[in-house]
């Protein structure tokens, strides 16, 4: 059982090394974009830990089959739990009331020809190139060869002076690249707008061109910029004028022929064959009957009024006219396509490539790619923006992708993606070398692939799980990572992609009918929508009572979860007690890249908690603690364990382990005269005053030491002791 048999270390090690590179672990990640979705190897452990009955480390790189085992996801995202559970051989149902969460797992499970499908992609890609090729081309700065491939397009937007009328670049910086990975750092003059490279970034000196001073400093800040001719200073954004103007500023390109010499990436300044082809897309585009191209007007949101404030009032404004053309084109070809199969995958690449085909990506001025749009979850608005090549770029020597965010790439993750099914595999380190273990006997779909397997159930449903009737005792594990409270507003940011998609699926798949993804029963706090505490709360208590009712006996509950804010777990806890369900233990585990962009430097944790449920079963003595510094104890026993496993817990983390405790223990101290009848916020009320009588976070602190890396760098603290040497405080507490 998992309560018995996760072993945290090896899991937290494994975690933490997958959430760095998650799709060198899980390429079936690449399929499409979701968010926030929990480690792989995460949910193998705890499917192994609850079904194996063998220590972890010795069945983790076998194949497993527990054929039979019914498994239930009722917020399935981008399909964590449903995907392992069927990779070793249970029975799924997956359910999520947004239909692009549907559509993804749906494409992850389905069978799919791998080679007919790469087959057909090169050919899309290869009709995209004879039709738009030519406007992805520039003329190399040094040796003057035409045509060779842009990989990327800086834009910086524009905005007319309110005085003289004069356009104004709104640069936040004047440094376009660093000397990380380019043997010099770039600076674009802020006077005639040339591109100059220098060593010293803090003295650059010099243009080469004008012999303006160069400067890394900006224009516009804090929403204000200098108008350069007349001195008047301007606000922005102005959503009175309409969707951000943008001007072409500089290029990064790739030649072969000065590549075999040359140190570096290639920078240049647009010229007038690349303005010549601006215009050229603008004229075809305006040309074309439209049929493909979303005129959905974007609805206001938590996510979405801050591109409200810059002016766009449509989807298809976020978009330049060479994007626009090649997505055109692009859906015009998938349509054609009779394999549904096939059209299936295409269509959900063509919706994925939208991440980077847009003009709200931004240029790593570090690593020198373009960071896609849900880089951070939210749709921030930058000054400066990246176009990718939209057909993608190969390199013919190495066989690989240069630049990111084309055609090339999608196409090339697809097909790992689709591969790993048929052929998964695990990760292991021995002394830091990496090995690649496949595990034959495992795969992910729903048909046997050249197997003996039977056939297995994996039933996926766009719908409430709310209300979801099954008969009761019919499944034997719940696993799931419900909506992290207003975290993530999943509707709003995937709606980008759905009005797209949905013009391909809405007359083939459920859910693609509807306007938008958005559903008034959707589990996240949103202001814009009135979704506040309440409906977060009574929204989780539904689905859980009617997971607990279809839960065989004993049967357990686990879902993960973190928040900065202690309060945000509450709605769980009342979730848990009204389904009758007591929590046998609160276990944590790696869930986060620790320098993924939209939490570093935030305080943050990259810690989950497991919480494990049941409505019968056993826990520890030890876990039950009666006083914060009792608590402390544990706290420090689960970072040891964390330590052991190569894991460097912070503040925020530890933060987060601890609130993981202290919602464990309200829910095992207030199990026995909880009324789920109460009203609701008196419920959500009961869990914050346990905790207020026991003592939250901050009581905990004091006795973890003044200096909590003191002890992050202290031996373990507790070594593995054999149960029956453990006593009577050791002992379990069956409930």
């Amino acid at each position: 059982m998992i309560e018995r048999d996760f072993d945290v270390p090896f899991i937290a090690d494994l975690a933490h090394r997958e959430k760095q590179i998650q799709q060198n672990y899980r390429p079936i990640i690449a399929v499409h974009k979701w968010f926030a979705r929990r480690p792989g190897t995460l949910f193998r452990g705890i499917l192994l830990a609850e079904f194996s009955g063998k220590p972890l480390r010795e069945v983790f790189y076998k194949a497993n089959r527990f054929t039979g085992v019914r498994i239930v996801d009722p917020f399935m995202g981008g399909g964590t739990p449903v995907i392992e559970a069927n990779r070793v051989g249970c029975d799924v149902l997956g359910l999520d009331i947004n239909p692009m969460a549907y559509w993804i797992v749906r494409q992850e499970i389905e069978q799919l020809n791998v080679e007919e499908y790469t087959g057909a992609a090169h050919s899309l890609r290869g009709s995209i190139e004879k039709e738009i090729g030519d406007l992805y081309r520039t003329r190399c700065a040094y040796c003057g060869t035409k045509d060779v491939d842009v990989k990327y397009f800086l834009w910086v937007k524009v905005i007319e002076c309110s005085h003289c009328h004069k356009d104004i670049d709104l640069f936040p910086g004047y440094l376009l690249a660093t000397d990380s990975r380019h043997p010099r750092n770039v600076f674009v003059c802020h006077a005639c707008h040339q591109l100059v490279e220098v060593r010293d970034r803090e003295k650059p000196g010099l243009c080469d061109h004008c012999k303006a001073d160069l400067t890394a400093g900006h224009c516009a800040s804090r929403n204000r910029c200098k108008c350069a001719e007349c001195g008047t200073v301007n606000s922005f954004p102005r959503p009175d004028l309409g969707a951000p103007r943008h001007r072409l500023f500089a290029i990064e390109y790739f030649c072969p022929e000065c590549n075999l010499h040359h140190n570096g990436r290639f920078f240049k300044c647009p010229d007038d064959d690349d303005q010549s082809r601006i215009a050229k897309a603008e004229q075809r585009l305006s040309r074309m009957r439209l049929k493909y191209v979303p005129q959905d007007t974007i609805p206001p949101g938590d996510e979405t009024s801050r591109l409200h404030r810059w002016g766009y009032t449509r989807y298809s404004e976020m978009f330049n006219a060479r994007q626009l053309l090649g997505l055109e084109l692009s859906a015009r070809l998938i349509a054609r396509i009779k394999n549904a199969s096939l059209r299936g995958a295409l269509a959900t690449n063509l919706s994925d490539l939208l991440r980077y085909q847009n003009m709200l990506c931004r240029y790593d001025t570090m690593a020198l790619k373009s960071l896609d749009i849900f880089s951070v979850h939210g749709f921030p608005v930058g000054l400066t923006q990246c176009e990718s090549n939209f057909m993608g770029i190969r390199s013919a020597r190495a066989k690989t992708c240069m630049g990111s965010g084309g055609w090339a790439n999608v196409i090339d993750k697809y097909t790992k993606a689709k591969s790993y099914c048929s052929k998964p595999f695990e990760v292991r380190y021995q002394q830091e070398r990496k090995e690649i273990v496949p595990i034959e006997g495992e795969w992910i779909g729903c048909v046997p692939n050249g197997t003996s397997d039977s056939v297995r159930i994996a039933d996926l449903r766009c719908s409430d799980a709310g209300t979801l009737e099954v008969p009761p005792a019919s499944f034997d594990a719940v696993l799931t990572d419900p909506p992290y409270f207003g975290n993530v507003q999943y509707a709003e940011l995937m709606d980008f992609c759905y009005v797209w998609l949905r013009q391909l699926l809405k007359t083939t798949v459920p859910g693609f009918c509807k306007p938008s993804t958005r559903d008034p029963q959707e589990l996240t706090a949103n202001e814009d929508m009135g979704r506040g505490f309440t409906h977060f709360t009574d929204g989780l208590s539904t689905v859980f009572r009617k997971m607990a009712r279809a839960l065989k006996t004993g049967a357990p509950l686990v879902f993960t979860y973190h928040h900065n804010d202690l309060s945000a777990y509450y709605p769980l806890a009342v979730a848990v007690l009204d389904a009758g369900l007591t929590c046998s233990a609160s276990l944590p585990c790696p869930a986060e890249m620790s320098a993924s962009i939209h939490i570093n430097g935030t305080g943050s944790s990259i810690i989950d908690t497991v919480f494990v449920c049941r409505s019968t079963g056993a826990c520890p003595a030890k876990w039950i603690a009666t006083s914060p510094e009792h608590l402390a104890n544990v706290v420090r026993h689960d970072l040891a364990m964390l330590k052991s496993g190569g894991v460097r817990p912070t503040r925020g983390d530890i933060r987060c382990i601890t609130f993981g405790h202290l919602i464990r223990l309200a829910i095992w101290s207030l199990r026995q005269e909880w009324d789920r009848d109460e009203e609701t916020m008196n419920r959500v009320s009961r869990i914050g005053k346990w905790i207020s009588c026991f003592g939250d976070f901050t009581a905990v602190e004091r006795y973890l030491g003044q200096d909590i890396a003191v002890h992050l760098d202290a031996p373990l603290f507790e070594k593995h002791t054999p149960r029956e040497r453990c006593g009577v405080q050791h002992a379990d507490l069956s409930f």
